[in-house]
């Protein structure tokens, strides 16, 4: 393969370590087959900040200021974080998907899976993955953390909707939010009682019409014993912690998110964007698009592009159509 980069490196990272090959183009020497004469230097570092610290002094006293690695789990992500800034910010750092620089079958070793990234970045073989500057990273984290937040508020909202249903309270066939006013007053009830009058009911309901509250009378004649009252009592106190913290993760999002607060508006006048998706979109790409050479590079990159795969004027379908065609990466 026909060398672009004459000192470059390529990294096979693991969990506990990661192993480092640096190919160099010897200068001027040239063999008689016109040949290039290339230096190869293996070493083996740890993952500890002091070892990435020692990798990164390495690099530098070598002038290299090329490396790839393979986007393996997280594990890249300290490396790329070690490194971001080497070279005074003129180290360029490719972060592949493995699937692309797979190497040809055969004994396969770390140093040989190091050294073959090298000589398909040598060769300018590699694309990297879109990695957005560390104050994007650091909203991404947060926005995507809420996700998760969110879905597990969710979950244990369907936890205590089927310990209402096991004990025979249909709650949730009338009111619209068991989790609402009206819901939490008669949940605080039943935790007290293990039961619900019509006096409750009438109490602790608002805005709910009689024929309603009729309703729900004939819902609530179950009866929790004094263990499904201390269940109900532990589902309600994880509930209740998760929506505090899902209060301070928007509060941290707001303050972090502040400085985009034009384009996050700008982005909420989209029509089915509001300013949570706006600051999740901000969250994953910034505010700065010409990493993306076209709309379309763009829109493959988020899985909104078709893949196209033919032959012969035959197409083949894949089980999952949208196939991206630009380089992601899985943060």
């Amino acid at each position: 393969m026909q060398a672009i980069l004459h000192n470059c490196c390529g990294m096979d990272v693991h969990k506990d370590s990661v192993v480092a090959c640096i190919l160099k183009t010897r200068e001027p020497i040239v063999m008689e087959r016109k040949r290039e004469v290339v230096d190869k230097e293996i070493r083996v570092f740890g993952t500890f900040p002091d070892d990435l610290a020692g990798m990164r002094q390495w690099l530098e006293a070598e002038g290299c200021h090329h490396v790839a690695m393979e986007s393996t789990g997280v594990y890249w992500q300290p490396i790329y974080e070690a490194l971001e800034d080497a070279a005074d910010g003129e180290m360029e750092i490719l972060v592949v998907n493995a699937r692309h620089m797979k190497n040809v079958p055969g004994k396969k070793t770390d140093m040989k899976d190091a050294e073959w990234i090298a000589s398909l970045l040598r060769s300018g073989l590699l694309a990297g993955s879109f990695i957005p500057p560390q104050d994007v990273r650091e909203l991404r984290q947060l926005t995507r953390y809420r996700k998760n937040v969110v879905q597990d508020v969710n979950t244990q909202k369907n936890r205590i909707e089927k310990t209402l249903q096991q004990a025979g309270f249909k709650l949730s066939t009338f009111l619209s939010d068991v989790f609402g006013v009206s819901g939490r007053n008669l949940i605080r009830v039943l935790i007290k009682n293990g039961r619900l009058s019509s006096s409750d009911v009438n109490e602790g309901t608002k805005r709910i019409s009689k024929e309603k509250k009729a309703e729900i009378k004939r819902a609530i004649t179950g009866r929790l014993t004094d263990k499904q009252r201390n269940f109900l009592q532990l589902q309600i106190t994880l509930l209740d912690g998760l929506l505090a913290h899902l209060e301070s993760i928007e509060a941290s999002i707001k303050e972090l998110s502040a400085k985009w607060n034009d384009d996050i508006e700008r982005l909420s006048t989209i029509p089915g964007i509001g300013i949570t998706s706006a600051t999740a979109i901000i969250g994953e790409i910034g505010a700065d698009v010409n990493k993306f050479p076209t709309a379309e590079h763009f829109c493959s990159w988020a899985g909104l592009a078709p893949g196209d795969n033919s032959s012969a004027g035959k197409k083949k379908y894949k089980n999952h159509f949208w196939q991206p065609i630009y380089q992601r990466n899985n943060l």
